[in-house]
């Protein structure tokens, strides 16, 4: 199955660093965007090591559950290699990032994230959310103490409850599915996803091929003020 892909970086208005790193390896089916902790110290470091890692997984062939299986155990070394780091030279401060991967093989994908960063997939003109923040908004959601239209600008919405980087074990989640052609795929920091609504990113995603999105979501980011770094990337199956 070929893919069509679109990527955007951006630092933002506001920000001095961009702490986003993504990766786009469409020959072996594997993106992956992972945001750098705000607020820490050397996100942009940190979500470096996690791309890096994830770009130097051996090729699989087919085999879509090496390939993911290779990920998740990449992302479980980056997080002891960062724990050891902020020991070393971050003066016991967290280093940590937060990342959100999609690989697609045989007819098949795997998506597999730790923190908020998020993946969508549309279907037949209608996007799902296919990853679940671990966000401390999330869980109020989950509680019933939150209503999931007040989550976005809630004054914790940042706040992140698992990431890469910050405790001893980290758990990487991950759904999987099959494919089908015409399948469209949205991996995103916060960075767009705060400003930018589900329902706009749907519309856009629905009227434009993947290039003419991925520029007119980045701009809608900057005409909003872009308080944060915004990545994102967009793969279409053909």
């Amino acid at each position: 199955m070929r893919v069509e892909c679109a990527s955007r970086t951006h630092v933002g208005l506001k920000r001095k660093i961009n702490e986003d790193s993504i990766l786009v390896d469409s020959a072996r089916g594997l993106w992956a965007v992972a945001d750098g902790m705000g607020g820490h110290e050397a996100g942009e470091v940190a979500s470096a090591m996690v791309v890096q890692a994830l770009s130097a997984l051996p090729a699989a062939e087919e085999d879509i559950d090496d390939l993911v299986g290779g990920a998740v155990h990449a992302l479980r070394q980056v997080n002891r290699d960062l724990i050891e780091l902020a020991r070393t030279e971050g003066n016991g401060r967290t280093i940590g990032t937060t990342v959100v991967g999609l690989i697609v093989a045989g007819g098949f994908f795997r998506c597999f994230w730790v923190g908020d960063s998020r993946a969508y997939r549309m279907r037949d003109g209608l996007m799902t959310r296919i990853s679940r923040d671990h966000s401390l908004v999330q869980q109020l959601v989950d509680s019933g103490m939150l209503r999931a239209e007040e989550a976005e600008h809630h004054e914790n919405s940042n706040v992140v409850t698992r990431a890469v980087g910050v405790a001893s074990e980290v758990d990487v989640d991950l759904i999987e599915g099959e494919c089908v052609a015409g399948d469209l795929f949205l991996l995103a920091s916060d960075g767009l996803t705060r400003v930018v609504d589900d329902l706009e990113i749907a519309a856009e995603l629905q009227r434009s091929a993947p290039e003419a999105a991925a520029d007119t979501l980045l701009e809608s980011v900057l005409e909003r003020g872009a308080p944060d770094n915004v990545s994102l990337i967009i793969v279409r199956l053909i």
